[in-house]
């Protein structure tokens, strides 16, 4: 099933649920450049488990509303506050990737985990994309503004430069192709927005405002989102388990779907 969710300044953001009978919920909240449609192995895989699944497309992406405004965390995390409140979400395992997982522990800090009772983070851009004083991990800020640059003057080429560095182990050129529509799809402005709150926002004082059961994932092999990110997160996230990817880059649930899906598995049926 597919249909839309206004937000309060009345973005369509477009949804999409899958076995809507179910009692438990999962809610896949997708990475910058990305659309819900990256989860397809784990949107064709919950439901047999008998999980509702619903995936979201951010605003400026896919097939969501393209608005000129609305692509900080802040925003965008009341964006999902809106969808858990218009669809009476409840008790759900929230799932996010990459920016997707900035944004839902913004999400958890700023409404107290509404609705939410279990937290899974996927190669997580927190605490900080970029370095700081005090985290060096990550881009450097100059790094970012190269990127926005040559997303402005060749897009398709910077998107497929992108991609490669999204995967640790060989893939198809068809997957990798895939991967590269997705990407294009997004709008050309949500994009450049979307990577100066990478470059801006920092999760350094909603970590510790965390108190559900969060699990967390992370390819070693990460070139988006250094390993170290997934073990700064465990060690300030008091209720958490991290779960290295040995053979995956920033697209576990693609390179290692199999095991990301069996740990999620566990997590949720875990009481």
């Amino acid at each position: 099933m597919k249909y839309f969710v206004k937000t309060s300044d009345n973005t369509r953001i477009a949804i999409e649920d899958i076995n809507t009978e179910a009692e438990k919920t999962i809610l896949f909240i997708h990475g910058w450049p990305l659309n819900h449609e990256i989860y397809e192995y784990q949107l064709t895989f919950f439901p047999g488990k008998g999980y509702r699944c619903v995936g979201i497309d951010l605003r400026g992406f896919l097939a969501s509303d393209r608005p000129y405004k609305g692509y900080d965390y802040n925003t965008m995390a009341a964006d999902i506050k809106k969808i858990i409140d218009v669809l009476k979400l409840d008790n759900i395992t929230l799932v996010g990737h990459s920016m997707g997982a900035a944004i839902s522990i913004r999400y958890v800090a700023n409404y107290n985990a509404q609705g939410v009772s279990k937290l899974c983070l996927i190669g997580a851009a927190a605490p900080s994309w970029v370095k700081t004083k005090g985290f060096p991990y990550g881009y450097t800020e100059e790094d970012v503004i190269r990127f926005i640059n040559n997303s402005l003057n060749d897009r398709p080429n910077f998107i497929n430069n992108i991609s490669n560095l999204f995967f640790y182990r060989y893939i198809s050129r068809d997957l990798l192709k895939w991967f590269d529509d997705l990407a294009l799809s997004s709008s050309p402005w949500a994009t450049t927005q979307c990577l100066i709150s990478l470059k801006n926002e920092r999760l350094f004082n909603d970590i510790p405002k965390i108190n559900i059961p969060t699990l967390i994932l992370h390819g070693t092999h990460d070139e988006v989102c250094p390993y170290e990110f997934a073990k700064y997160l465990n060690e300030n996230i008091k209720n958490s388990t991290l779960i290295p990817l040995t053979e995956s880059g920033h697209v576990p649930f693609i390179e290692e779907k199999i095991k990301v899906n069996d740990n999620i598995l566990k997590f949720i049926e875990n009481n």
